[in-house]
């Protein structure tokens, strides 16, 4: 029970270990604590007592008289594409201060991220290049279940529009992995510069469509398979069912398909991983995570139907859903 009581302080000194850089400074060769200050423009008795507490955790290890080094677990917060750096730094700031709301949250069933800034988190980010290039970076760093994608579904000579795309990597990973693909990624004005270079770097524009809009009044027709892989826990069924919609009435034909791709919850004999997740959605967004159940009630509002689930990594589940006749 200690341990859960203080959870909150252990997450907020590795925050301020990534905030100060100290993974970066130590791989670099600054592995004393004076070092680390002189760095860092901290006090030394501040960085000691921190690294203390860091190397007890198992994200440092070492001591003053033989320098500190990064363990497994510092590695994964060093500053790179695959790091958890800006997932450390969005938990310990907006987050952080989010959950400080959690009472409000959760007895008004509404986003703890509006009480605290007054806005929706979506007109935050809108607003701060920094942070949305932050978020972006964060959800990058959960797409340990996209090579798998392929591995589930034949993309052979489809093509493929992923709604809500993003910076694009589960769309370099689909053509990456199936030469005669062709896509398009969607998604709002703001993610097309990134999502450009990132698919000029990987897969070449001439085999990928860039169409910046709205999902909730369109999406690009004539698509053989549509994607919605993480987008729809911040919105409200009906919302969500008028995204489903669109997608069906941007079907050519019966051999398109849907795919839903989302962390699923249920009732009985939860993992914690889902629900701590679902509690995370209702504080910044006032979102949810559903059941399998939920999703096949929506899908059949929009006039279609679950043909088929395939699970992936890290709890993810893809919902494979035809057109109805």
């Amino acid at each position: 029970m200690i341990e859960m009581i203080t959870g909150g302080w252990r997450a907020q000194a590795l925050y301020t270990a990534v905030k100060l850089g100290l993974p970066d400074h130590i791989e670099a060769g600054r592995t004393t604590c004076g070092e680390l200050a002189e760095s860092t423009g901290a006090q030394e008795e501040g960085i000691h007592r921190l690294m203390r507490l860091l190397v007890a955790m198992g994200v440092f290890e070492g001591n003053e008289r033989t320098g500190y080094r990064n363990t497994a677990m510092g590695a994964a917060l060093l500053d790179g594409p695959q790091s958890l750096r800006d997932m450390c730094l969005l938990h310990g700031e907006e987050y952080y201060t989010a959950w400080s709301h959690a009472p409000h949250a959760i007895s008004t069933v509404s986003s703890g991220f509006e009480v605290a800034y007054g806005q929706s988190f979506y007109s935050y980010l809108s607003h701060d290049k920094d942070i949305a290039k932050r978020f972006q970076r964060n959800m990058n760093t959960a797409n340990m279940f996209f090579d798998q994608v392929p591995e589930i579904f034949d993309f052979s000579g489809k093509k493929v529009v992923d709604v809500g795309g993003g910076g694009g990597q589960l769309l370099t990973a689909i053509l990456g992995a199936t030469p005669d693909a062709r896509g398009t990624l969607f998604d709002r004005e703001h993610m097309m510069p990134a999502a450009r270079e990132h698919l000029a770097a990987t897969v070449g524009l001439d085999r990928v469509e860039l169409v910046a809009g709205d999902m909730f009044e369109a999406v690009p027709a004539g698509g053989d398979v549509y994607i919605l892989c993480r987008v729809l826990a911040g919105w409200e069924d009906d919302a969500v069912v008028e995204v489903f919609e669109n997608c069906r009435r941007a079907m050519e034909g019966s051999s398109s398909r849907l795919l839903v791709i989302d962390r699923l919850v249920v009732d009985e004999d939860s993992t914690v991983l889902p629900a701590l997740w679902d509690l995370q959605l209702l504080m910044i967004t006032g979102g949810q995570h559903r059941t399998l159940d939920r999703f096949t009630e929506m899908l059949d509002r929009a006039g279609l139907d679950v043909e088929r689930v395939a699970e992936l990594p890290m709890e993810t589940t893809a919902m494979i859903a035809a057109p109805r006749p």
